[in-house]
């Protein structure tokens, strides 16, 4: 989409959204300049367009009957105008519409254009379904890369090496196809050496792999970092960020998120998957005129590819299309649920069709459980949530105050130095545990897994003394001497887990917090599951365990316990409930746990809340100072609009433009002296009746192409915002007419309206600024970054910190 972007009194290109390569090597601190004016540009840059460029005298040329270039877009770290969007593509549609009755070409048009979305959703789904699958594949072949090599095929993970080895079940990870890089160096794989080589060998991997990845990102697209969810919300709720869902970050991001999740940092690859998918959406948008050129429409795209995204990051498709309604979007039109359902579908679709776990299934931790779960079970799934909402507050304080503290001091100019000192301390700290040492992913599929037959992980090692078995379902055992070992390991893993992820969230590399959450909550649960089923082992004559687990039965899934914990610890940091619970409903297979799971994410909830109102996302939104206005929050000061407009008393008066006395010299004196992004026009300043709203954008475009293309256009010339210009002397320049560029029906509240009623317009309307009247003469205006100052004044936090910070 090729746009004009004024800068400066210039006029020169602004960075596409395609176009990565200006924003990559830029500051990503996003401080504006000229903080106090009423109209400052980061909330301007929408057009009032109505379909023309300019009505001038009879002197002007034909080509000002067709949009000017640059009229109606915005420019970038602007706020897009929900209102005037929508009633610009109603206005295309019904066009269209009445142009179809007129032939049959026109006719296919319409059908082709009501297609269109469709068409769209399904190469959305596509493309994230096989990014997806690409960046599974290549992180597992990765992740194992840092323990040795397969000599059948260098290109073959350890599972897939093994498949066609004779080896034994119990064997199956020691075949002779896969060799440890001690059997490749030194020849044997015992001993004190061996296990030093491949030690060392896992950290250098991890190192390369990671310092790698921040290389990329900070030099190729340094807005590939991070997991992307926070700024995504910004996005859909009219923010623009040029690059941010571009080309140049969708490889980056797609090649550095491999990377990341194969050097063993505990971050998981779910969040930056949706980054992923909407970036495929955003760029897919360009191929198809109504989307390329309407960025309220754009952005119900962007809502139908995160949900896609998430469909893929868990193989949940209607949890998908919820986390999208609950999490991310800001505007959610029945429409949009319907292609959101569509994209989720074809996305999974394409996963599974792709395989890339060879398991027929869309995540490595897939699992079903078949036992039931008994009433007092409740108590244990409780406590589970009660640890899964503690430690979502407790990592959401301690990673704002970590990532602040990075901000604000000398370590935010070191990343790669960051990066590389994480990764080697992980590393250093995982290799010794085999459940640190193995992928989180593999880590939470061996947490939820229910112990069989023929399992021979350490947490299955029961001493087996019964005589037969129904099945695959075994009676609760005494723990063996494998399980005690795995106890102590797992605790060890926790802690590690807790504190290594407050460092690692938020660091230049792609890092998501869904796999790191559940991985806290899995081992936590599994612990708590263990406990219980010992106790119920040993004291099954007890009165809470004789009415429903007698001696030999198997009443107690330590695997389930696993995953309410997973759930309960992701709720906690992110906040989520219904979305959240279906996704696990859907990792499982399960509806009858869907009970214990909706009691751990409701309990997780409330104890977050209670500590903290924010999720993760949030507070990095109110971290970074994105202008994103919260529609969960209630508002209920009683201020008014004249105690938030500006120009305060104190202040100079509000800058306008008159409807048709002031010169073009004027006009430009205005735009060159101010950085407001838009005036109001005004009949006189002497009445100061409001007539309508004119962008500074608009106002410069439309000036310099009528200076160029149409003749006897001078700076003395008078611009007319009326359909009917005062009569002039006949030597007198030609008039500019700009009505057509003109807002005329700009929103308006009197100076007596409670903010409260302000907030819910700008809230449910998506409003960025709002001109305050007395009795019909204009006072004031209000912008959106007033309404987030005050709301932060209002909260005791400081206003300052709001846009850009």
């Amino acid at each position: 989409m090729d746009q004009k972007g004024y800068r400066r009194g210039s006029f020169q290109s602004a960075t596409s959204d395609e176009d990565m390569l200006e924003i990559a090597g830029a500051s990503m601190d996003f401080s504006m300049a000229d903080d106090d004016p009423p109209l400052d540009r980061e909330m301007g840059g929408f057009s009032s367009y109505n379909g023309g460029g300019m009505n001038g005298t009879s002197t002007m040329m034909d080509f000002l009957e067709e949009p000017l270039p640059g009229v109606g877009t915005y420019e970038d770290f602007n706020t897009i105008d929900w209102v005037r969007e929508k009633s610009r593509d109603r206005d295309r549609h019904r066009e269209i519409t009445n142009r179809s009755k007129e032939s049959t070409w026109a006719l296919l048009h319409s059908v082709s254009d009501a297609f269109s979305g469709w068409l769209l959703m399904l190469l959305i789904g596509l493309l994230a379904g096989s990014l997806a699958g690409l960046i599974d594949i290549s992180a597992h072949w990765m992740t194992d890369l840092k323990e040795g090599v397969c000599l059948a095929g260098f290109w073959f993970n350890h599972e897939h090496c093994c498949w066609k080895s004779n080896t034994t079940f119990t064997d199956r990870d020691k075949c002779p196809e896969w060799k440890s890089w001690s059997q490749l160096i030194l020849g044997h794989g015992e001993g004190a050496f061996a296990y030093i080589l491949n030690y060392f060998m896992y950290v250098i991997w991890a190192l390369m792999f990671s310092l790698l990845a921040v290389l990329l990102v900070k030099g190729f697209a340094p807005y590939a970092c991070g997991s992307g969810i926070p700024e995504i919300k910004t996005i859909l709720s009219g923010f623009i960020i040029r690059g941010y869902l571009g080309k140049w970050t969708l490889v980056i991001k797609t090649i550095t998120l491999v990377l990341a999740v194969s050097s063993g940092l505990s971050l998981g690859k779910e969040g930056p998957l949706v980054h992923v998918a909407c970036c495929c959406g955003n760029i897919l948008c360009h191929l198809f005129t109504k989307y390329r050129k309407n960025e309220a429409k754009r952005r119900e795209v962007l809502s139908a590819a995160a949900a896609a995204g998430v469909s893929v990051a868990f193989g949940a498709p209607i949890g998908g299309v919820l986390f999208s309604l609950e999490e991310v979007s800001y505007y959610f039109p029945l429409k949009t649920l319907w292609r959101s359902f569509f994209a989720a579908l074809v996305a999974a679709f394409t996963l599974r069709s792709i395989n890339p776990f060879g398991n027929s299934r869309l995540v490595l931790f897939y699992v079903e459980f078949h036992m039931p779960w008994h009433l007092l079970e409740l108590v244990p799934f409780i406590l589970l949530g009660i640890f899964g909402g503690l430690w979502g507050a407790f990592f959401i304080r301690s990673n704002i105050a970590w990532c602040r503290r990075r901000k604000t001091t000398r370590l935010g100019k070191y990343p790669v130095l960051e990066v590389l000192v994480v990764t080697a301390i992980t590393a250093v700290l995982a290799f010794p545990n085999e459940y640190t040492r193995m992928s989180t992913s593999e880590l939470i599929s061996e947490l939820f897994n229910d112990c069989g037959i023929l399992d021979s992980s350490k947490l299955c090692e029961y001493v087996n003394d019964f005589n037969s078995t129904k099945g695959d379902d075994l009676p609760d055992r005494a723990a063996g001497p494998g399980v005690y070992t795995a106890m102590w390991q797992l605790a060890l893993a926790l802690i590690m887990k807790v504190f290594i992820t407050i460092f690692t969230f938020g660091m230049k590399v792609p890092s998501g917090l869904f796999i790191p959450s559940m991985a806290v909550g899995a081992i936590a649960g599994r612990l708590l599951g263990v406990a219980v089923e010992q106790l119920a082992f040993y004291h099954h004559d007890w009165a809470i365990f004789s009415g429903w687990c007698s001696q030999g039965a198997d009443c107690i899934t330590p695997g389930l316990y696993a995953m309410v914990g997973a759930a309960a610890c992701l709720g906690g940091v992110t906040r989520m409930t219904v979305s959240l619970v279906v996704i696990m409903f859907e990792l499982t297979g399960g509806l009858e746990y869907i009970v214990p799971l909706m009691a751990a994410a409701m309990t997780s909830k409330w104890v977050a809340d209670a500590i903290g109102r924010e999720g993760i996302y949030d507070a990095h939104i109110r971290l970074n100072g994105y202008p994103f206005l919260e529609a969960k929050e209630e508002f209920s000061h009683k201020t008014r609009a004249m105690d938030v407009m500006r120009p305060r008393k104190s202040d100079p008066p509000l800058t306008v433009i008159t409807q048709d006395s002031m010169s073009v010299e004027d006009v430009e004196s205005i735009v060159t002296s101010t950085t407001y992004s838009g005036y109001p026009v005004v009949v006189s300043r002497a009445s100061q009746r409001l007539v309508g709203f004119v962008l500074r954008r608009d106002l410069i475009i439309s000036i310099e192409n009528a200076r160029k293309k149409q003749d006897g256009i001078v700076s003395t010339s008078i611009i007319c915002f009326t359909d009917y210009c005062p009569p002039l002397p006949p030597s007198s320049p030609s008039v500019l007419k700009l009505r057509s560029i003109l807002d005329l029906s700009p929103f308006t509240v009197t100076d007596e309206t409670p903010m409260e009623i302000v907030v819910d317009i700008f809230r449910k309307l998506g409003l960025r600024q709002c001109l305050v009247t007395h009795n019909g003469k204009l006072l004031g205006i209000i912008t959106k970054k007033d309404v987030l100052k005050h709301i932060a004044q209002m909260a005791n936090q400081d206003p300052n910190s709001i846009l850009f910070n």
